[in-house]
């Protein structure tokens, strides 16, 4: 009698066991799953909401859809350190814009490759910075994870090199625009790469 009691109490504290572990298991998965939500970057691709580690970000003028609107030069001041984005004046970009500023003397970016670079972006229809790494600390991404003007725009720069990216809307953030830029928005970037690693 006294074996059976002691079969059911261990039984019953098994049963404890592996409830609690279940429960910290589920705990543990909806942590992770609440901490995955906090995506931190902008640039890295099209559906996060904030932005790349360490940058900073100043927003721009959203009022209304800036499709079809000119290409107007960099206004306000940039981070320091950050150069002066060279934007082509006029009609925004309707293909992707790859102009060599400086070229690197490094190690070559090649497709897919794991990237840090220093960065600062602005937006065609306003000339605002509306985010950038300069100032802060460089950002360090794959380019399997970046918006595609990203993805087709920085293989083949090499460590050391500058590159103006004129990015746009569809290669961009599209119809539906991210804070501090506005739908349909093109985007001027300049890029400097620091690292890369091949995938």
């Amino acid at each position: 009698m006294a074996l059976a009691a002691a079969k059911r109490r261990r039984a019953q504290r098994q049963k404890v066991v592996t409830s609690v572990v279940a429960l910290g298991a589920i705990v543990a998965i909806l942590f992770a799953l609440l901490a995955g939500g906090d995506d931190t970057t902008d640039v890295t691709t099209a559906e996060s909401t904030t932005t790349l580690p360490g940058a900073t970000t100043t927003p721009a003028d959203q009022a209304g859809d800036a499709a079809g609107k000119p290409c107007v030069a960099q206004t306000g001041e940039a981070p320091p350190g950050a150069p002066t984005v060279p934007i082509q004046e006029g009609p925004p970009p309707t293909e992707l814009v790859i102009e060599d500023l400086k070229e690197g003397d490094g190690a070559e970016v090649t497709p897919g490759a794991t990237v840090t670079v220093n960065y600062i972006g602005v937006s065609c229809s306003t000339g605002a910075v509306f985010d950038a790494s300069y100032g802060g600390e460089p950002a360090t991404f794959p380019l399997t994870q970046v918006i595609p003007g990203w993805t087709n725009g920085i293989p083949g720069m090499k460590v050391g090199g500058q590159r103006l990216l004129g990015i746009p809307s569809d290669q961009a953030y599209g119809p539906q625009g991210r804070p501090g830029i506005a739908p349909n928005e093109a985007l001027w970037f300049v890029v400097e790469v620091l690292e890369t690693q091949p995938a």
